[in-house]
C-alpha cells in the first residue's frame, strides 16, 4: 500500500525536477538583438563591413573624454571581447536626457539597445600626443545621433 502512494509522488517530483532544470526560451523581444560576443566575432570576421543591426550592451564601465563618450561591455576597455559604443562628446548630455536624465555614471549595469554598425577599429597608443607602432583593435559602434541609443526592457 505503502509504495503505491509513494510512486506516484516520485514521479510528480521526479518531473518537477526535470522540467525545473529546462532554461526558459529568451523574450520574444530579445529575437534579433546582437550580443557584445556577436557583434565582435562579425566585425573580426568582415572587417571593413562590420555587422549592422540591434545590439544589447550590458554597460560596464562609462568613460567621457575629449574624444567622445564611451560605453564599454567590459570592465576592460581593451578585452578582446569588449563592444565600445562611441558617441561624440558634445552630444552626451542629448544622450543623458534621452536615458531619463541619468547621470552618466548611473548608466554602469544598465542595459541598453543601440542601432547601429559595429566595426573593428583600430586604435594606436600614443604618448603626449606622437602615435607609437602600439596599438590593438577595439569593436565599436559609433553613434551620430544619442537617438539610436535607449534602455532595453
Amino acid at each position: 500500500m505503502r509504495i503505491t502512494l509513494l510512486l506516484p509522488t516520485l514521479l510528480l517530483c521526479a518531473s518537477c525536477a526535470h522540467h525545473g532544470s529546462v532554461a526558459p526560451p529568451p523574450p520574444p523581444a530579445m529575437a534579433g538583438w546582437i550580443t557584445p560576443a556577436e557583434a565582435v566575432h562579425a566585425a573580426n570576421d568582415d572587417p571593413q563591413r562590420g555587422i549592422s543591426g540591434t545590439f544589447v550592451i550590458h554597460v560596464r564601465t562609462v568613460d567621457l573624454t575629449d574624444h567622445g563618450l564611451y560605453l564599454n561591455s567590459e570592465t576592460d576597455y581593451r578585452h578582446q571581447a569588449n563592444l565600445t559604443v562611441w558617441l561624440a562628446p558634445d552630444q552626451a548630455d542629448a544622450l543623458r536626457a534621452r536615458l531619463d536624465n541619468l547621470p552618466l555614471d548611473r548608466l554602469v549595469n544598465r542595459r541598453l539597445l543601440v542601432q547601429g554598425t559595429a566595426r573593428r577599429e583600430k586604435i594606436v597608443f600614443s604618448r603626449d600626443g606622437v602615435p607609437s607602432d602600439k596599438y590593438y583593435y577595439q569593436t565599436q559602434v559609433r553613434l551620430s545621433d544619442p537617438r539610436q541609443a535607449r534602455f532595453a526592457p
